[in-house]
């Protein structure tokens, strides 16, 4: 039998994710009021329907700080019944918090009254800390599309039972800024840079040429094989301590060549050795 408790900022994607767990045929309850969750936690330990074996509760702020404070320990009860829980956190930069709202038109939840969207954004983080601080995995979605929040949700919890990590690589550019919410990060740009070859630079590292040039020199071969090295010792470390999802980011200058070419080694690599794996080309999509 298993809980998750998804929780998370107004506008961070927490509709998204209780929608795409009930796809996947979880039963799901939304807005769920914490003095609640006790007699769930005691119903689903003695219901016997198959209905309820993979239940999903989506918890806000509106609950009050009061009730969110009791969280953890209703979580450490439902574990000490048998149940698998799991918290799910998702949140984002205010800013962007601030354009989801103004693009949608939305009313923020806490902004009553005379209380700008800003002050309501801060007041709901603070308010919800104590589930972001006991939550076993905390998305960032500032710069996650609605498909790529819907995939990382799904290797976060549904494929969480495998016995190896499940791993989101994702290439970057230094000048677009870093990514959030990840692992480890690699910088490759000390490698030779196909932008400033002429019949290289509309291509990216997707592209069987720039493989090639990039295969051609022994400092890229270097750089993958320590890349892999240093991942195929630690990884299998994270996993014996329970981890079950990792994240992995690789940065050039642009995104576009050399962290998109390692990152496809990286593909294949973990995919020949029993690896579930999520790629993402960030400045490619």
């Amino acid at each position: 039998m298993k809980l998750v408790i998804l929780s998370g900022l107004s506008g961070s994607g927490k509709s998204v994710a209780l929608h795409t767990l009930e796809d996947l045929g979880y039963y799901c309850i939304d807005n769920l009021p914490i003095f609640l969750l006790k007699d769930l936690i005691g119903g689903l330990r003695e219901a016997a329907s198959p209905t309820f074996s993979n239940t999903a509760v989506g918890i806000d702020a509106r609950t009050g700080a009061d009730e969110l404070a009791h969280l953890p320990e209703l979580i450490a009860s439902a574990r000490a019944r048998g149940i698998d829980s799991q918290v799910l956190f998702l949140e984002a930069h205010p800013d962007a918090l601030m354009r989801r709202f103004s693009e949608t038109r939305r009313r923020h939840p806490l902004a009553r009254g005379d209380r700008p969207l800003a002050d309501a954004i801060g007041l709901e983080r603070e308010l919800l800390e104590p589930i972001r601080r006991c939550a076993d995995f905390r998305l960032d979605t500032t710069q996650t599309n609605v498909h790529e929040l819907r995939d990382l949700v799904r290797a976060r919890l549904v494929g969480s039972a495998s016995p190896k990590a499940s791993i989101l690589l994702q290439s970057f550019g230094f000048k677009h800024g870093l990514p959030l919410d990840v692992d480890f990060v690699f910088d490759v740009r000390c490698l030779p840079n196909p932008h400033w070859e002429p019949e290289l630079k509309a291509l990216s590292g997707l592209d069987t040429a720039v493989v090639d040039f990039l295969d051609s020199r022994i400092e890229a071969r270097q750089m993958r094989g320590d890349i892999l090295a240093f991942l195929d010792r630690w990884i299998p470390r994270f996993e014996t301590d329970g981890r079950s999802y990792l994240t992995i980011a690789i940065g050039c200058t642009g995104g576009q060549h050399r962290s998109v070419y390692m990152i496809e080694a990286l593909r294949r690599h973990f995919e020949d050795h029993g690896h579930k794996v999520m790629v993402r080309h960030r400045e490619l999509s």
